[in-house]
């Protein structure tokens, strides 16, 4: 039997850094049917702090025993990479809900495990996606499906940032994130392209470490990656690229964030530095126009927020956390889901037999 909630959804969050505090916290903070009830996360000093910052008394180190607390029917996972995995299965395990943060697992396998564990426990599952969120990628997907654009010809992403020799913490130790820029950054991209065109039937990837130490401290993984696409829908090709040495480009939502597609009959320019707008060409014409977003686009459908207050560079990632709490009210899968981590991951598992072996990759369906 599926719980009909009449009270307040409870919410743990294990993890509880930077990306809970700026995203997760003040999206909770939208949801009328939510309500942040316990916090987890093994270093004293970043517990203490979301603590401090939330109001929050029910804390914990060890994940099981926030799983364990009678107030919490949904778990947001914001922790290393290589915990994913472990800590929602466990919670699945446990009958709650789980907003993962991407990338969901270490590997395809992983991630797989995870959206048929949910499937079958049937708790909503949910992978942390944010840019789908973004109005203008919103108003882009929609004018794609709406055919605007005909036929797909070309899909190109690029992620150009500037950390210079900065440290990014377990972000640049294998054990701990699997991987480096093609999980942190280009996994978004790639869920851009599935969104956009659909399956990425096949590819050749390559990277670069430039950095060998970050702020005195070792770095084992990719500074830069690149991958080339071919899709299943009308042998569409795919160029996605991301970097985190891109001089000069900045860092964040101020950076360049780019996703262009071309098909028979037009074009569309997306760029997160300008979220309510969207850059359009058709068919005859030879520059792209900017047109602004539709009122409807301007936020998640059902979202309390109001999209004229704050910046819309980032108050859109708050939709992400009612769009996980309202799949659980409605008793409807989340958008997008683990099956889209599932399928991102398996794009990273061919991107990595590629780079290491150097040829071109089956994606496995």
């Amino acid at each position: 039997m599926r719980p009909t909630y009449m009270k307040p959804i409870g919410v743990g969050i294990v993890g509880c850094g930077g990306i809970v505090l700026q995203n997760h916290v003040p999206g909770l903070a939208l949801c009328p049917a939510a309500r942040l009830t316990a916090l987890c996360d093994a270093d004293a000093a970043v517990l203490a702090r979301a603590a401090q910052h939330t109001g929050v008394a029910a804390t914990f180190s060890d994940y099981h025993a926030l799983l364990a607390h009678p107030g919490v029917d949904a778990v947001i996972i914001a922790t290393p990479n290589f915990v994913h995995a472990p800590i929602a299965q466990a919670a699945i395990a446990a009958g709650k809900h789980v907003l993962c943060e991407k990338p969901i697992a270490m590997n395809h396998a992983e991630a797989k495990g995870m959206a048929e564990a949910a499937e079958r426990a049937g708790v909503r599952h949910m992978t942390a996606f944010t840019y789908r969120f973004v109005p203008a990628m919103r108003y882009m997907a929609h004018l794609v499906r709406a055919g605007a654009i005909g036929q797909p010809y070309h899909f190109r992403s690029c992620r150009l940032q500037d950390w210079g020799t900065r440290a990014v913490g377990w972000r640049q130790v294998a054990k701990l994130a699997g991987s480096g820029e093609l999980g942190d950054m280009l996994s978004h991209r790639i869920d851009y392209a599935h969104l956009l065109v659909g399956p990425i039937r096949r590819l050749v990837a390559d990277d670069r470490r430039f950095h060998d130490v970050r702020d005195g401290q070792v770095s084992d993984l990719e500074d830069w990656v690149a991958i080339l696409a071919e899709f299943e829908n009308h042998r569409a090709s795919g160029v996605l690229e991301s970097t985190k040495v891109a001089t000069g480009r900045g860092e964040g939502a101020r950076s360049q964030d780019y996703c262009e597609i071309n098909g028979t009959e037009g074009s569309l320019v997306f760029q997160l530095e300008r979220p309510l707008e969207l850059q359009v060409t058709k068919k005859g014409e030879s520059v792209l126009r900017t047109v602004p977003l539709p009122e409807e686009f301007l936020k998640w459908p059902g979202s309390p927020r109001d999209p004229r207050v704050g910046d819309p560079a980032f108050t859109f990632r708050y939709d992400q956390d009612f769009e996980f709490i309202q799949a659980i009210v409605e008793q409807r899968p989340c958008v997008p889901s683990f099956v889209d981590g599932a399928r991102a991951q398996a794009v990273m598992d061919a991107a990595g037999v590629s780079i290491r072996e150097k040829r071109w990759v089956e994606v496995p369906a």
